[in-house]
Formats: structure tokens, sequence, C-alpha cells
């Protein structure tokens, strides 16, 4: 999952940005609103953080801008407006939630997985042969035992079954699970495929994650 963070304050931003890397989450920032406008616009984040007083453009102004061009991905405001006047404001926006300042992370990492969360309200979980993966408990089980996975070999496997049957590209997984930033030393993903793999007790050839060579990796049946 990846997450961009639209917040002029630094600390604020390194705070929110520290805590959801904790969680698995990618996430990339920007420090002015126009910045962040054009970077939600340019990449796929499966959710966005604005605050709502920023330079450049207010987050009403990049909230509503972003979602005339894409009506699907959630935004919650970070702001510390509450009135009920703001609350429609940011609403008429196209905001799908948002959290007063200050806040707590665990409240703000809730609102976030609710907003995540597939609208039948159950438990997100992803097959692959035998080898099953919760979203929301965080958990892997392989023919009803738990397989204990790294943050970020749990955050590589939900991308390889979320686009199960297709080829994911070293490219876009590099972008999706590490950081935007990422120096791009594709070699790392080889790392952690590889331990993946192992835990799970699969192999190059007969197990259900397999090498597309030159282009990435496919997760199938």
């Amino acid at each position: 999952m990846r997450i961009l963070i639209i917040e002029d304050e630094a600390g604020i931003a390194r705070f929110i940005r520290q805590g959801l890397e904790e969680e698995a989450y990618a996430v990339d920032t920007a420090d002015n609103g126009l910045l962040g406008l054009e970077r939600a616009l340019a990449n796929h984040y499966d959710l966005l953080l604005i605050d709502w007083m920023l330079p450049g453009k207010t987050g009403l102004e990049v909230c509503r801008e972003f979602r005339q061009a894409n009506a699907q991905t959630p935004v919650i405001f970070l702001t510390a407006k509450d009135t009920v006047q703001d609350t429609i404001a940011g609403l008429r926006a196209g905001a799908n939630d948002y959290i007063k300042k200050p806040f707590h992370f665990e409240e703000l990492l809730e609102r976030i997985r609710v907003q995540l969360r597939p609208q039948t309200g159950e438990h997100e979980r992803f097959r692959l042969g035998n080898i099953v993966l919760d979203v929301s408990a965080h958990q892997v089980w392989k023919e009803g035992k738990e397989i204990a996975l790294t943050q970020k070999e749990f955050a590589l496997l939900e991308y390889l079954l979320r686009n199960k049957g297709k080829v994911c590209r070293r490219s876009r997984i590099i972008e999706s699970v590490w950081d935007i930033h990422f120096d791009y030393d594709t070699g790392i993903i080889d790392v952690y495929i590889n331990a993946i793999r192992k835990k799970l007790g699969l192999n190059k050839e007969a197990g259900y994650i397999h090498t597309i060579r030159g282009v990435g990796y496919m997760a199938r049946e």
C-alpha cells in the first residue's frame, strides 16, 4: 500500500511517515500544495493524507482538483479546524474523513485502515493455493499454520497477491512496496522473494511465486 502525505510541517510529516513505514506502508511526502497535487496526479496512491493549510495551494484546492481527476482514492484531511462549516467544506471538496490536530498516531492508523478496508466490512483476505494472507490481522497461513513474515516481506507478498495472475514489474514493486525515492537497486526484491519462498516452503519450479525473467514476478496457482 502506498500513501502520499501532503504536509508542510516537517516534524508532523516525519512523525507520520516513520509510523506508517513501521506498519509496512510505502510513503511519499510533499511540503506544499502544488507539489502534492503534482505527485498525486502523476503516481498511483492507495490513500492521500492532506493538511488543510498549505502553501501554494490549500488542502481544499488540492483535494478538489485531485478528486476531479480521480474519483476513487481515499482522502483524509489533517486539520486544526473543527467547526461544522469546516467539516462540510472538506467533505464537499471530496474528502472521505478528517482528523483533528493534535492526534494520536493509533487513531490516524485506524482511520487509514477503515478507508482501505473492503466495503463489505469483512477482513480482506487473499488466497494462493494453500496460502492465506489476512490484511487486517496482518497474518499469513499455509495449510492452517501461521507463517511469521517481517513487515516488508508481508507487504511484498500482499502486493503480489493483490495482483495475482498479473506480471508485477520490478519498477512497480519498488514504487509500491518500497519508497518512490528508493535508489532503484531492484536486486533487493530478489532477496525478499527468496526469503518469502523459504518461509513458505516454495521453490522456483513448483512454487506459487514465479520469476518472469528480465521483468519481475507473478503470483499464480
